[in-house]
């Protein structure tokens, strides 16, 4: 007698994957349609949204959201209208909660949003030149009413240093263990912050005494590369088109931009400087600093420096530009690079 046992089996378990409940995965329900779109957004655009029902089910709501706030709510499969003014550029999502059979299915989808204007071109004149030191692998430049302090790199090299910016002179230098590879700087409330790279460690010092008080560690930034601060705010990149807002109490992270022109991302954002509500962000590898938007990411200028690195000595550990400092001179930065033996006093020109 033949048995026909694994023929229903298989045809039962077939019935009720078919008729039974839908995937684990949203995605394969539902997913999110905008209207012609686009490799990027501007700010000034607004998405016309609908949602794709794949499995024909009934609907009783749907939201849709952005940086968790609500933009609209309906209980129709038709297009929404979904403005973008006032976000920040970058990867930005449009989310949607929808509620279908008594269930809720939470769908997303990415875009990007970068700058509406392009940016402004500045080129510079050399004001004056200061000796600086040729072995000093200069990660971090920042004044303090007329003194400079300076953060250097390399492991086994790496150094705090108070420095006389006019003659070159180092004042006074704090080396750090040998582990530790020095990154950015910056001062607030009479404390140094120092970062190292890829030891998600950072140092705090007393800036009268330039003795070590603390530590802080990174969060969701990987690695330390440079620093700023608005009085309020300090500001840390990571090596990718972030920067990162820290509390300045407790140094935690609390959220980030992304640094967008009109067209693209800006990676390896390094070394930063605040001028006049502006960051200024130091490309690495790049003779070019752009000037970011605080608020949005939004690359207003870019001071092109092409030409700096060919006044120095050339030497074999001659390395990038790397150190811009301000010292409350309007359209004035001085500047600097790894292993450079002069530091620049320029002037910043429209082109």
């Amino acid at each position: 007698m033949k048995s026909y046992k694994p023929l229903i089996l298989i045809f039962i378990t077939s019935f009720f994957v078919s008729c039974g409940d839908d995937s684990k995965n949203p995605n394969d329900v539902f997913s999110i349609l905008i209207k012609d779109a686009k490799k990027s957004y501007k700010t000034s655009d607004v998405l016309q949204v609908s949602i794709i029902n794949k499995k024909n089910k009934t609907l009783e709501s749907i939201t849709y959201s952005m940086d968790s706030e609500n933009v609209a709510t309906t209980n129709e499969n038709v297009e929404r209208s979904v403005p973008l003014s006032g976000l920040k550029m970058g990867k930005r999502a449009i989310n949607v909660l929808i509620k279908a059979n008594g269930k809720e299915y939470a769908v997303s989808k990415d875009f990007i949003i970068t700058a509406i204007q392009t940016p402004k071109l500045f080129g510079y004149t050399i004001l004056e030149t200061y000796p600086h030191d040729i072995d000093a692998y200069t990660q971090g430049l920042e004044f303090e009413n007329d003194t400079l302090y300076e953060s250097t790199g390399l492991r086994k090299q790496s150094t705090l240093r108070k420095t006389n910016y006019v003659t070159g002179e180092v004042l006074q230098s704090e080396k750090l263990a040998d582990q530790y590879f020095g990154e950015g700087l910056t001062i607030l409330n009479d404390k140094i912050y120092q970062l190292t790279w890829q030891a998600n460690t950072g140092f705090i010092y007393n800036l009268k005494t330039v003795e070590k008080t603390g530590t802080f560690v990174y969060g969701a930034s990987k690695e330390g590369w440079g620093l700023c601060n608005n009085g309020a705010t300090i500001f840390k990149s990571d090596g990718t088109e972030k920067i990162w807002t820290l509390n300045p109490n407790t140094l935690a992270e609390e959220g980030f931009i992304e640094i967008y022109t009109n067209t693209s991302k800006i990676p390896k954002v390094n070394e930063l400087e605040w001028v006049e509500g502006k960051i200024y962000a130091n490309i690495y590898q790049k003779d070019a600093v752009a000037i970011v938007d605080p608020e949005t990411g939004a690359v207003e200028g870019v001071i092109d420096l092409k030409g700096l690195k060919e006044q120095v000595s050339q030497h074999s550990k001659l390395d990038v530009l790397n150190g811009i400092a301000y010292n409350g001179e309007p359209n004035i930065l001085y500047v600097t690079g790894k292993n450079w033996d002069k530091m620049f006093k320029i002037k910043i020109v429209e082109k």
